[in-house]
């Protein structure tokens, strides 16, 4: 079956050339041209991957993707006019697996798009081959049960998008080890992911936020300088 790839895209002349060359790499290809009708798209179709604009007319692309990846860990490339670091990190923050500034070249997009998939499919059949492996974590007041994808903190059910979960359970895998920006990016992103370390300092904030007493103080994911992070439980 061929993998399905959602075009959230409001320049219908660019929006018809992603649909000619994507459909010509032998994907399927559903498409919107609004922020509301890209969530709905993204629900009803369930893509492999999402080609999604930033400058959408309502709804933006940064407030779909932080809707979506509530939901869905599909991978999403972030497509934007403008060539602006703002822009990627707030991508980054809400949840984009990548960005790629217009114009681009469509060589270029189809690689990112073949990497970003086989980079979920890699992650999908590892997480499958680990199923009969998983174990819960208990680190004091947080306990992590991998199989039912659920994470207490005083035995509160705490919510996590996915990565941030993804992140937890490596470090948690690796507890007093000092990890890498590097070694976490390939483990948990995947090896040809095409982002950058500002994605696992973006993450790890988040984690910071939610299982930390004090975030700016932290206990249990601490860094080291020059090195990485450190998951101390």
């Amino acid at each position: 079956m061929a993998e399905k790839i959602l075009i959230v895209e409001d320049d219908l002349t660019l929006q018809e050339t992603l649909v000619y060359n994507l459909s010509h790499q032998g994907y399927a290809v559903v498409t919107a041209s609004d922020g509301n009708s890209a969530v709905e798209a993204a629900r009803k179709n369930a893509p492999d991957l999402i080609l999604l604009d930033i400058m959408l007319p309502g709804m933006d692309g940064f407030e779909v993707c932080r809707i979506i990846r509530k939901e869905l860990t599909t991978p999403i490339l972030m497509l934007t006019a403008r060539d602006d670091e703002i822009d990627r990190v707030v991508g980054l923050e809400v949840g984009a697996d990548d960005y790629l500034t217009k114009p681009f070249s469509m060589r270029e997009l189809i690689a990112r798009v073949k990497a970003l998939l086989r980079r979920a499919r890699i992650i999908q059949e590892d997480q499958q081959s680990r199923n009969t492996q998983k174990k819960n974590f208990v680190f004091d007041n947080l306990s992590i049960d991998q199989v039912r994808r659920e994470v207490k903190i005083n035995d509160k059910i705490m919510e996590f998008k996915p990565k941030e979960l993804d992140l937890l359970i490596h470090f948690a895998e690796n507890k007093g080890q000092v990890l890498s920006r590097e070694q976490i990016l390939e483990k948990v992103w995947g090896w040809d992911y095409f982002g950058d370390s500002r994605t696992v300092d973006v993450h790890v904030r988040w984690l910071r936020e939610k299982i930390e007493v004090n975030p700016a103080n932290p206990k249990r994911i601490i860094t080291v300088r020059s090195a990485g992070y450190r998951f101390d439980g």
